[in-house]
């Protein structure tokens, strides 16, 4: 299956992937929680929109190939054309999604910018 870039379709990062190394696998000794603490913990479960707005997002600057909101509520995303489709299990997974590859793009900016 391929999905095809659209307004309401985003794709998913493959954790794997050469372009954005380290997303998915763990960079340091795995220790007890979570790697990197919260900021601002989530105060609500993010919703269908909100989802979809981030996914409009991560296509439109071309971080992902494409994502389509399932009639389940999953979200199907491909990273590049050529990856496989993957699942995401709903909106709070876009959503997390979308954070790692914002952490990710800041973490690792050019210090001259």
């Amino acid at each position: 299956m391929r999905l095809t870039p659209a307004k309401q379709q985003v794709s998913r990062l493959n954790p794997h992937s050469a372009w954005w190394p380290g997303i998915g696998r763990a960079t340091a000794p795995a220790t007890k929680g979570s790697p990197i603490p919260a900021r601002h913990p989530r105060t609500h479960v993010p919703s269908v929109a909100e989802a979809g707005a981030w996914a409009d997002v991560l296509v439109h600057h071309q971080l992902l190939h494409a994502a389509v909101l399932a009639p389940t509520g999953q979200w199907l995303v491909q990273h590049r054309p050529e990856s496989p489709v993957q699942v995401l299990a709903g909106p709070n997974a876009m959503v997390d999604l979308a954070a790692k590859i914002q952490h990710h793009t800041r973490t690792t900016r050019n210090d001259t910018q």
